[in-house]
């Protein structure tokens, strides 16, 4: 695959970023052990390239959905489509990173794929 979606239908853009997101979080859910460390808890006192590591990490991940949505949001006419696709990547990598962070501040409880469908659907 060369990364180029620009021939698929305009919301297949949507549905690959949403999985995106699913697989981190759902990652993170059955990982809680790494999820301090995504999210820097652990790093305090670790290595500073881990911390980098994990900065190049959401990085990736970022890109990954800014690549997934700028063919969306050409194909729905927007007169922008990289700056509207960068937000919305932007937007659901905060998403990301937040219920990562509050699955470890809440010990676990709050999981991150709580509610994940509706709040996707609310920001795609």
């Amino acid at each position: 695959e060369n990364g180029s979606h620009e021939g698929a239908p305009p919301d297949e853009g949507a549905h690959r970023a949403q999985r995106v997101v699913a697989l981190v979080l759902q990652f993170g859910e059955r990982n809680p052990g790494l999820v301090r460390v995504m999210v820097g808890d652990a790093l305090v006192l670790e290595h500073e390239r881990l911390q980098q590591r994990m900065n190049q990490f959401f990085d990736r991940i970022e890109s990954g959905l800014r690549q997934c949505l700028r063919p969306a949001a050409g194909a729905a006419g927007s007169a922008t489509p990289s700056v509207d696709a960068q937000v919305a990547a932007s937007v659901l990598t905060a998403f990301v990173q937040g219920r990562l962070q509050r699955f470890a501040r809440t010990g676990l409880r709050r999981l991150p794929t709580e509610h994940l469908e509706a709040s996707l659907a609310l920001m795609l």
